[in-house]
């Protein structure tokens, strides 16, 4: 009996699920952001820190958990398997801000409200397996209005867009699509409040 070929729907919708998983979100925003509020030696000293201690040990450690088979997939689709992902990313991000206000004597506020989105991604996961993709690539958009309101209204679309290719895969329900968007707008609200009140001072 021969294969069946996946449809020419579900072939984009995976190339649009893979590339706009949580990392390269933000792996682009914070190029585009270094590149927009930085010059070029800032924006080094900026980004190479993010890099250096959270991507780039991230990635080593799905993939790591991938060969081992402790993890599925390298989207971590299993509800068990997601809550060491959700510890070590967090871990990461923990030290990341330690290591910033240590040097700059501030915080770094968008690293502050991904460890918040994590938080609550993480206490959702004992309900239910809120959409991550989903989740982050709406909290981008915020990132993305923030500074340039056109990129976050495009980015609103990458985020409807990957929600939607996350139900089609059947990574996730309806329903879990739908509770990762609604905690990522909470978190992306009060973000966007702190951030216009900050700017104020």
């Amino acid at each position: 009996m021969e294969e069946k070929q996946p449809s020419f729907i579900h072939s984009i919708s995976k190339i649009i699920s893979d590339f706009f998983n949580p990392l390269v979100s933000l792996f682009i925003f914070f190029i585009y952001m270094s590149v927009q509020e930085y010059s070029l030696k800032d924006s080094m000293l900026y980004f190479l820190p993010i890099l250096l201690m959270i991507i780039l040990p991230v990635i080593i450690w799905l993939v790591w958990n991938v060969k081992t088979r402790r993890y599925t997939n390298m989207d971590v689709s299993n509800r068990v398997q997601r809550k060491t992902l959700y510890i070590f990313i967090a871990v990461c991000v923990i030290a990341y801000l330690i290591f910033h206000y240590i040097k700059s004597g501030s915080i770094d506020f968008v690293m502050l409200f991904i460890l918040i989105l994590l938080f609550a991604l993480q206490v959702s996961n004992f309900f239910i397996k809120s959409s991550m993709h989903t989740a982050f690539n709406i909290f981008v958009a915020a990132l993305f209005f923030a500074l340039d309101l056109k990129m976050g209204l495009i980015w609103l679309g990458i985020a409807t867009m990957v929600g939607i290719t996350r139900i089609i895969l059947k990574r996730h329900t309806v329903k879990e699509v739908f509770m990762g968007a609604g905690i990522a707008i909470v978190v992306s609200f009060i973000y966007l409040y702190c951030n216009i009140q900050f700017q104020h001072y």
